[in-house]
């Protein structure tokens, strides 16, 4: 494998070890954490620390060794868990993250906090241990080998003999065999002796050296391959043999050590005397409090995953929609012959039909995951909202387990990130505020998701104050972006904030106020295929909410001819499809015409005019018009020569097989074997629109003539 292979496994691995780091913390931020969520989270910086010693992260190493160092007296109920020192380590998983962005895009940056963090660090375990403790003694005298007699084990699981010896790099990179020791005995029951007969005297010892080796004998509920993945990044930097000694049963009485070994001394106990040698090694003891494991009580094996590249499973899924193109190709060649709808054939099509949908359907599970690691990222942005701005703020999250493709876990990132920090803000009240109100000190933030008829919803709520549209309005004038004596709708008023450069706050921060943000985040959302809205109540807060499809693969979509092309246009983006009379136009302008809707004036816009397929003259006794919403609320008619279909395509990459197309997203090969480009309608009616708000003014005009008139 190559050293860019590595390091690619190395930072895939991290960002799940990076997981499981911030669950723990969140776990002992609520309370709700238990002895096994600390080793949890020492287990990941360890593991963080070793695997990038062997890639030379030397700051990277060196800070997850003073975190770890802290976690270790933690877990050993040496140091207890106060406010303070919680900040200080929830702080340090923070650093240790950015850490290993940076490493990873080799940017170089050492996080600004990283010092301080260190120092505190430091403070922590050096008061935390006493004095009087702090030197050891040990006798370095080389000392005679006893073999380890063990008696007989009843537990129901595997048995592993494992011998280790480290060589001098693995302490250069990092690596401390204890804590690899550490590490096995979390899996089961181990029984350790340690070889000191190759220590030499105190003359001639090289502190940087190593001369211990280890044997190990391992008893429980585990497979080779997880014992083996505790070495996984020290296998060149030391000797290890690692035998399973159980092929069917462990009842056996199998010793560790054979006769004739030379003796060894047992961690964590003083020398053997003369008297002692001979009897073996006991049991590790059971740690404080702790009950020995029953064999009834073992718990399963955890389940196993395989981390597969996801270009793989990208061309999997080609793979997979090029066989339901096949399949929608046959059935139409089958119509065209005129083959009966109940021959045989045609129940075995459907067959085929179904087995292909079922693939394809499993095969973007696996591309499924859950939104948990992006929602436990966010707590980190709430927490350091807070802190910026003098703000008590809770973070609490629902539907973690609610899984959504891969691609748009990793692509929403960012729009949650400004979503989050906006909230705590600009929508939280200062803790004076809030009681002076009637409402606790303390803000509240709600992140959920749920699936939502084969779509997914994200929510972001807060408790805080609300919008104010007034202000908003204001806002909006003076910047120029709408008219000065606009009459809008609160929809509309709430929609002003995704125009670019919009931003209500008087001054810059490093939270808001250079008016970029909330228009990233819709066009983000958008370019998902997805549309986000939302609610406010003044003096209770707002709601965000965030819909998507469930996978970027398939689309549901209605298939249209504009100009003899076959376009298909995204159902999430259509209200409803009209036929409309020559009675309900009205002619704007020299080029304009607006359509009555249900007593609504709507603007008219020819598909084909925007894209450049036809001129913008259109036939409105034949034509068909799609009505498209948009976020900010002002719906347009598109006319369409046709609609000729409504279903489920396969998306193609237009960018990576020819190149971009203004207004068009993707393509897909429909079932005649026909190219059809899929409408990016967000994109056309930007393209249209300085005509659209020309059309949108006289559209008000209009409904506001009508009403006097009525009147």
């Amino acid at each position: 494998m190559s050293s860019d292979s590595l390091k690619a496994t190395f930072f895939a691995e991290c960002e799940d070890l990076l997981d499981a780091l911030s669950a723990g913390l969140g776990a002992m931020a609520d309370g709700s954490a238990d002895g096994e969520t600390v080793n949890a989270i020492f287990r990941a910086v360890h593991s963080i620390k070793g695997a990038a010693g062997a890639f030379a992260l030397t700051d990277l190493v060196g800070f997850a060794h003073k975190f770890e160092t802290v976690l270790d007296l933690i877990r050993s109920d040496t140091l207890t868990v106060d406010a303070d020192v919680l900040r200080v380590i929830t702080r340090s998983g923070d650093v240790l993250a950015d850490l290993v962005e940076a490493a990873q895009t080799e940017s170089g940056e050492i996080p600004e906090a990283m010092d301080a963090l260190v120092q505190s660090l430091v403070t922590i375990a050096q008061d935390a241990v006493p004095a009087a403790g702090a030197a050891a003694t040990m006798d370095f005298a080389p000392l005679a080998f006893v073999p380890l007699d063990i008696g007989p084990i009843s537990v129901p699981s595997s048995r592993f003999a494992i011998a280790f010896r480290p060589e001098r790099g693995l302490f250069d990179n990092g690596h401390e065999p204890l804590h690899l020791i550490d590490a096995l005995r979390a899996l089961g029951d181990l029984k350790v002796e340690c070889d000191v007969s190759a220590v030499p005297p105190l003359d001639q010892f090289d502190p940087e050296n190593s001369y211990l080796s280890w044997t190990m004998e391992l008893v429980g509920p585990v497979s080779e391959g997880e014992v083996r993945r505790i070495f996984d990044f020290v296998l060149g930097l030391c000797d290890l043999k690692i035998d399973r000694l159980d092929d069917a049963s462990v009842e056996d009485d199998l010793p560790l050590a054979e006769a004739g070994q030379e003796e060894a001394t047992a961690i964590g106990e003083p020398a053997m005397t003369g008297e002692d040698r001979g009897q073996g090694l006991a049991p590790d003891a059971p740690a404080s409090g702790k009950q020995p494991r029953a064999a009834s009580a073992v718990a399963a094996a955890p389940p196993t995953t395989l981390r597969v590249d996801p270009e793989r499973v990208d061309r999997l899924i080609n793979t997979v929609g090029e066989l339901i193109i096949n399949q929608a190709v046959i059935a139409q060649k089958m119509r065209a012959m005129g083959i009966p709808p109940n021959a045989e054939v045609i129940g075995d099509l459907d067959d085929y039909r179904y087995l292909a949908r079922e693939i394809q359907e499993g095969v973007m599970a696996i591309r499924a995951q859950p939104v948990k690691p992006l929602f436990q990222r966010m707590a980190r942005i709430v927490r350091e909202a807070g802190e910026a701005t003098g703000k008590t703020v809770a973070l609490v999250t629902e539907g973690e387990g609610t899984e959504v493709d891969k691609t748009l876990v990793e692509r929403l990132a960012d729009p949650l990130t400004h979503m989050i920090r906006n909230a705590v803000d600009h929508g939280i009240e200062t803790p004076e505020k809030r009681l002076a109100a009637g409402k606790s000190a303390t803000g509240t933030v709600k992140l959920s998701a749920a699936h939502r008829s084969g779509h997914v919803e994200i929510v972001i709520t807060d408790d805080g104050a609300g919008l104010n549209r007034e202000r908003i309005l204001a806002t909006a004038q003076r910047k120029g972006l709408v008219p000065p004596d606009a009459k809008l709708s609160e929809a509309e008023i709430d929609n002003l904030l995704f125009m670019p450069g919009f931003s209500t706050a008087s001054t810059v921060t490093n939270l808001s106020g250079r008016g970029v943000g909330m228009d990233v985040v819709k066009t983000t959302i958008t370019s998902l295929g997805g549309r986000v809205t939302i609610s406010s109540q003044p003096g209770q807060g707002s709601v965000f909410t965030i819909l998507l499809p469930l996978t970027l693969a398939v689309l549901d979509g209605m298939v249209v001819t504009v100009a003899s092309e076959t376009m298909v246009l995204p159902l999430s983006s259509i209200v409803e499809t009209i036929r409309a009379k020559p009675s309900d136009f009205a002619p704007i302008g020299p080029n304009g015409m607006l359509m009555s809707v249900r007593g609504s004036h709507v603007p008219v816009l020819s598909l084909g005019g925007v894209l450049g397929l036809s001129d913008h003259d259109f036939d409105c006794e034949r034509a068909v018009f799609v009505l498209i919403q948009t976020d900010s609320s002002e719906p347009v008619a598109l006319a369409v020569d046709h609609i000729t279909d409504q279903r489920q395509v396969v998306i193609k990459s237009l960018e990576g097989n020819y190149g971009s197309i203004p207004g068009v997203s993707a393509a897909t090969i429909l079932g005649d074997g026909k190219i059809a480009l899929i409408v990016d309608t967000e994109a056309v009616l930007k393209m249209a629109a300085p005509k659209r708000s020309n059309l949108h003014a006289l559209a008000l005009e209009t409904s506001h003539d009508r009403i006097a008139h009525l009147g």
